[in-house]
């Protein structure tokens, strides 16, 4: 059976991104946004203390009142999490009608996108979907997955991600050549490295395998 949603990783860099929603649902909704290069607004008459903090922070816009049809259509994401049916409905109606991704939380049949349940880990993110049928199913393996990637894959993320760079920037011509540099990158004992060596002996390490 094919399913509904395609799994993709979406830039919201220039994205402006509307949660419709003050209550505790809207807040995990801006907690996960704010872990992304996004521009976020909150539309709520009675926001969470929690989401007026981050407002303090100046961490989101708020806007305290009631949402106004048509203006989801003025976002690039949009995600309905309030406790009215007939507004979280409003939402999604006028962002389907301008072609904006909606997310309706706990409401599958109005959500053209949907959460995978992630394990974040640097620039590494493994999600997990069950195409929004058993979300409580993605929520236990994401939690398996918390053991596997422990913390210092963070590190290890954080180093893949330069040392790519310099194999593309640096590192020799043709692609079997800079194939083989980033495999020495995928063989290297990484917890003998982390434990032994600080960050300019790891740059140092980076080097010789550009060279080898």
């Amino acid at each position: 059976m094919a399913n509904k949603y395609l799994p993709i990783a979406i830039s919201v860099v220039t994205r402006p991104c509307l949660v419709v929603g003050g209550g505790a649902v809207a807040l995990r909704k801006v907690e996960t946004l704010l872990e992304y290069e996004t521009k976020i607004t909150v539309i709520a008459p009675k926001p969470d203390a929690k989401i007026e903090y981050h407002a303090d922070k100046g961490r989101i816009e708020l806007i305290k009142r009631e949402y106004a049809s048509p203006e989801a259509a003025d976002y690039g994401l949009v995600i309905a999490a309030s406790s009215d049916a007939y507004v979280n409905q409003e939402v999604y109606n006028d962002a389907i009608a301008a072609h904006v991704p909606v997310n309706v939380v706990d409401n599958t049949g109005l959500c053209d996108f949907i959460f995978p349940a992630i394990t974040k880990r640097d620039c590494l993110t493994v999600a997990v979907s069950t195409d929004g049928q058993a979300p409580f199913l993605a929520g236990f393996l994401r939690e398996f997955l918390d053991g596997v990637f422990t913390d210092r894959w963070r590190r290890i993320a954080g180093y893949a991600g330069k040392f790519r760079r310099m194999v593309m920037e640096e590192g020799p011509k043709g692609r079997e050549r800079k194939a083989a540099c980033l495999q020495r990158f995928l063989n290297a004992d990484w917890k003998k490295l982390l434990k032994d060596k600080n960050d300019e002996e790891i740059n140092t390490e980076f080097r010789t395998w550009l060279n080898e």
